[in-house]
């Protein structure tokens, strides 16, 4: 795990924009096209707003959720939603966002489904996480009813997801499946999260899900 430490928020989401811009142009100079997968929540917003006003190929980037709330695009819960608003927009209009949802009632009728549309764009070119403070990442949480099976080496891309911690139903990509990208980010704020990180790093997945990512992550900080 690499460690980087910024002195505040706005300076890490315009160094970490750059990364990941630098990252992705690489990618597109290779492929035909390039995966990048995010985190919904409010902490990578600022990132979202200074990767909107890079110029590159988006036509040609392929953009989807490392986990989503099982609620309708409608929903003030939608990570869908926000990324639609806070992403996929300016420069970045043209990328093509992969479905994490669907409209049946339970994440499980869709699982095939959103599996095979998933499945050519893999491995994952850019993954950028986010962390909670009891440790989990994606739709990854302690405790969770399937969190075993998210963990396993032969895990499925998709698994639907339910824990307390994590309100509505869920579906996630699986651990397999995001330790499986060619590069890894993750971006966490505050002192707190920073000892839970710190923490996880002795712990096992089963305890801490973001200890599954963290040997090949950058890990980026700010206070």
């Amino acid at each position: 795990m690499e460690f980087k430490e910024y002195p505040d928020r706005d300076l890490l989401a315009l160094n970490l924009a750059d990364t990941l811009a630098s990252e992705l142009g690489a990618a597109l100079r290779h492929d035909d096209r390039v995966t990048f997968c995010v985190p919904g929540g409010t902490t990578p917003g600022p990132i979202f707003d200074a990767l909107t006003a890079v110029t590159l190929d988006w036509d040609r980037v392929d953009v989807v959720l490392n986990d989503e709330r099982w609620v309708p695009e409608s929903s003030p819960r939608s990570n869908t939603a926000l990324l639609r608003k806070r992403l996929l927009t300016g420069h970045a209009a043209s990328a093509t966002m992969l479905p994490l949802h669907t409209e049946t009632e339970e994440p499980d009728l869709a699982l095939d489904a959103l599996s095979e549309g998933l499945r050519p764009h893999l491995p994952i070119n850019v993954l950028l996480l986010g962390m909670g403070t009891d440790a989990h990442t994606a739709s990854l949480f302690p405790g969770a009813d399937r969190l075993a099976e998210a963990l396993a080496p032969d895990a499925p891309i998709l698994l639907p997801m339910r824990a307390e911690g994590a309100g509505e139903p869920r579906i996630t990509i699986t651990a397999r499946y995001l330790k499986g990208a060619l590069s890894t980010h993750v971006v966490i704020m505050g002192d707190e999260k920073r000892r839970v990180l710190e923490e996880a790093q002795g712990k096992k997945p089963e305890e801490a899900p973001i200890a599954a990512v963290l040997p090949n992550a950058v890990v980026h900080w700010a206070p």
